[in-house]
């Protein structure tokens, strides 16, 4: 069960203190962790085996008998909502002859029925027939053979799921950060772009991109007139469970930049239009002034343009608050949305991953419909969005992860070079050195 049902929900200000640096071993981040087959092999068996991971959205299981299938690594999931209006998940293989149960990705069903030899299942994963079921010399395996169940809890509009029977709760394994994401309203957002793509790079490097702003000048040259990337101006944290966040501001160009007013009130011009700021008060040196504007205006249409931020700081009304979640999540939270990103290990392959990018979008109150990027036409916002799938280079994530993507496989193949000795990380890439050290940690358990 879930540790709150998000309706009941009370939201409060997040805590935005600065956490104590950690003491940090700086052991190598050697480079055959990104392509020995060994190196998966214990990462399967340490950390993907017992973390928390998401199946998918709670809005994706609304009524009695639906059910979604996930994968990671070499097994399949299978998340259902029960007669009791209870979700739960379990290996999505029958128990007769280990075929695998449910082969489409969602659907609605009254029970969940094998199709090689027509073993059937309830919704709570209990056997309720089998054909033939006096020809069982051992009796009948009606109510023993039943699905394997796994631990499973509702949280954020999240469905998420650990493989581990004997795993601390979500809440726990999540620690402070869960009540900071709560003063978002995470159930309320509707996934508006969903790709996965499949990448010839091993699943940290993406960790890694996303636990450093270090390389946001060079792989995103654009972000820098609506991003501040300089860890001297942004809040780095690491929590105990091994999880980060990043407050990054926004509204504005780096400080380091000199000028920037036309780039960035170009990049900011739908959201100035919405939040009837006239982009002429911020030229001639005063661009500096829109991010303080904006959060003001915010806070003055807010509620009449169908808006509630009354759990939000004023800085959350213009920046990224960045939390990258052990072992492979990252949340990029935005007031209107979040951007979700996540890798997964490939099921053989050390060098390949999967990467999947969820485009969450909080709409106003009274919304009933907009421009689908993917579909390129207006959709009801009760539209599932499409799922695109593809390899790299062939199905796009949008213009900034696709800078990301292209240095990976790059990378990926970098590290095999025998010119490459080890790390020599700056002190703002501690949050890399920190998910390094906490997987360490978890395959030395």
């Amino acid at each position: 069960m879930a540790d709150h049902d998000p309706r009941d929900l009370q939201r409060k200000l997040a805590d935005v203190s600065k956490q104590p640096e950690p003491e940090l071993r700086g052991t190598p981040i050697t480079p055959d962790r990104y392509y020995a087959k060994e190196y998966m092999d214990q990462e399967w068996d340490k950390v993907w085996t017992r973390t928390w991971q998401i199946a998918g959205l709670s809005r994706e299981l609304p009524n009695k008998g639906d059910y979604i299938t996930t994968s990671l690594g070499p097994e399949n999931i299978l998340c259902t909502r029960g007669d009791d209006d209870t979700i739960r998940a379990f290996y999505n293989v029958c128990q007769h002859r280990g075929m695998q149960l449910m082969d489409k990705p969602s659907g609605n069903a009254r029970r969940l029925t094998c199709p090689y030899h027509g073993w059937a299942y309830d919704m709570a994963g209990t056997l309720k027939f089998v054909p033939d079921e006096a020809d069982y010399p051992q009796g009948s395996p009606c109510g023993k053979s039943n699905l394997v169940e796994i631990p499973c809890e509702e949280w954020a509009g999240f469905v998420w799921y650990n493989m581990d029977e004997d795993c601390a709760s979500l809440k726990s394994f999540l620690g402070p950060i869960a009540d900071q994401i709560d003063s978002y309203p995470m159930e309320d957002m509707v996934r508006t772009h969903w790709v996965t793509i499949e990448g010839d790079f091993n699943w940290k490097l993406v960790q890694d991109n996303f636990s450093e702003s270090y390389h946001v000048p060079f792989v995103h040259p654009g972000a820098v007139y609506v991003l501040e990337y300089s860890h001297q101006h942004c809040q780095f944290d690491h929590y105990a469970e091994g999880h980060c966040r990043m407050f990054m501001p926004g509204a504005g160009p780096a400080k380091v930049i000199k000028g920037g007013e036309k780039q960035t009130l170009a990049s900011m011009a739908e959201e100035l239009a919405l939040w009837e700021l006239d982009p002429g008060d911020y030229t001639g040196g005063k661009i500096r002034n829109l991010r303080g504007d904006l959060q003001r205006q915010k806070r003055k249409l807010g509620e009449a343009k169908g808006f509630d931020f009354s759990t939000y700081h004023d800085d959350q009304l213009t920046d990224n608050w960045h939390y990258t979640i052990f072992p492979n999540l990252s949340f990029s939270l935005k007031p209107d949305g979040n951007i979700w990103l996540r890798a997964r290990p490939h099921e053989t392959d050390p060098e390949k991953c999967y990467f999947d990018m969820w485009y969450m979008t909080l709409f106003p109150k009274g919304a009933t419909e907009y421009f689908s990027q993917t579909m390129r036409e207006f959709i009801s916002v009760d539209t599932p969005a499409q799922h695109v799938q593809g390899k790299a280079g062939e199905v796009s994530a949008g213009p900034a992860i696709d800078e990301d993507l292209a240095i990976w496989p790059l990378q990926q193949r970098g590290l095999h070079s025998r010119g490459y000795k080890r790390d020599y990380l700056a002190g703002q890439e501690s949050r890399l050195r920190f998910f390094h050290e906490t997987l360490e940690d978890w395959l030395a358990r």
